[in-house]
């Protein structure tokens, strides 16, 4: 399981052209599942993310983590996290989960994240979206289980 955080002031996902879901200052946070990845991939990760360090303290220094400044989280779901480029000229999707497993593990992931942060927003699996976001810092991190 892997994902991508991006430190945030905002970040809104549009569905379908259709509904938004948006937060304030937290993270975004995309999401990719792998084959072979299991609910111990995301709980690990639900864990690292709602205890990372990475919101300014007092003196400046990241050190405050997404709970800790009761920050907002916005969960999207990105199967090209997957994409292996390293040949030709198109990516192979080969390691990504099947659908089925992808979406019963980000669900999975969603639960856990609910329960471990204060506000937690969702694109919808397998929708096309468009994400818009503000990086604050810019800090952005990648995070494998």
């Amino acid at each position: 399981m892997r994902i991508v955080i991006q430190r945030v002031t905002h970040a809104n996902v549009q569905i379908e052209g259709l509904a938004t879901e948006s937060i304030k200052a937290g993270l975004m946070v995309l999401l990719g599942v792998a084959r072979g990845d299991t609910e111990k991939d995301a709980d690990f990760l639900v864990n690292k993310l709602a205890g990372l360090r990475i919101f300014p303290d007092a003196e400046g220094k990241m050190n405050r983590s997404l709970v800790e400044v009761d920050g907002e989280l916005l969960i999207v779901s990105n199967f090209t996290l997957y994409g292996d480029c390293r040949k030709g000229r198109r990516p192979s999707f080969d390691n990504a989960a099947p659908p089925e497993h992808a979406r019963r593990l980000y669900d999975y992931f969603v639960e856990r994240a609910r329960a471990a942060c204060p506000v937690v927003k969702t694109g919808v699996f397998q929708a096309h979206m468009a994400v818009t976001l503000a990086n604050d810092g810019p800090v952005t991190l990648i995070c494998d289980s």
